[in-house]
């Protein structure tokens, strides 16, 4: 199989079959561009990370889809969780559109990335955030492997395009 190049010059993952409900699915992969322009377009994004003692903790955040890699800030209790395990979740809103990633969150100090996701995070939100006075952290979630599939909720069907597109993407 030959590897896909992004718009962006990187490596599309690969996409293959996921195991779920206890079989493989035979789906029409979607392509890697499919979940990008959701990551891309969201205004919302939920985070789930790992207390100290284990227990799971989510939260909805806002964030950045850049260059294949999440960003996003927070001053809470997830900060504290990513300090002790960087790995996260991190999925879309829409139980429609599927999308879900898996990673390791990354505190940014590169100050001209800083910059750089500030501004863009500022036109986004239409916010006013200084990138030499942050309210806390910014972070680069860079996907291991993320998840993606359509689910039809019109009726008898219902779930029947999730059994014909559910993808699972691989990154190196």
């Amino acid at each position: 199989m030959e590897a896909q190049t992004n718009t962006g010059g990187s490596i599309a993952p690969e996409p293959g079959q996921p195991r779920m409900f206890g079989g493989h699915l035979e789906p029409v992969r979607l392509p890697w561009t499919w979940a990008t322009e959701r990551l891309s377009r969201a205004r919302n994004y939920w985070i789930a990370t790992t207390r100290s003692n284990g227990q799971p903790h989510s939260r909805p955040v806002w964030g950045i889809w850049l260059d294949d890699t999440f960003y996003f800030s927070t001053g809470s209790l997830a900060e504290q969780n990513l300090a002790l395990n960087p790995a996260i979740t991190v999925h879309l809103e829409s139980g429609s559109e599927v999308v879900l990633i898996e990673g390791v969150a990354e505190p940014l100090r590169d100050l001209a990335l800083v910059e750089l996701v500030v501004n863009l995070y500022n036109q986004k939100y239409h916010w006013n955030v200084n990138p030499n006075h942050l309210p806390g952290p910014f972070y680069a979630v860079h996907p291991q492997v993320a998840f993606g599939w359509l689910s039809d909720e019109s009726g008898f069907d219902r779930g029947s395009a999730f059994h014909g597109t559910a993808t699972r993407w691989r990154f190196r």
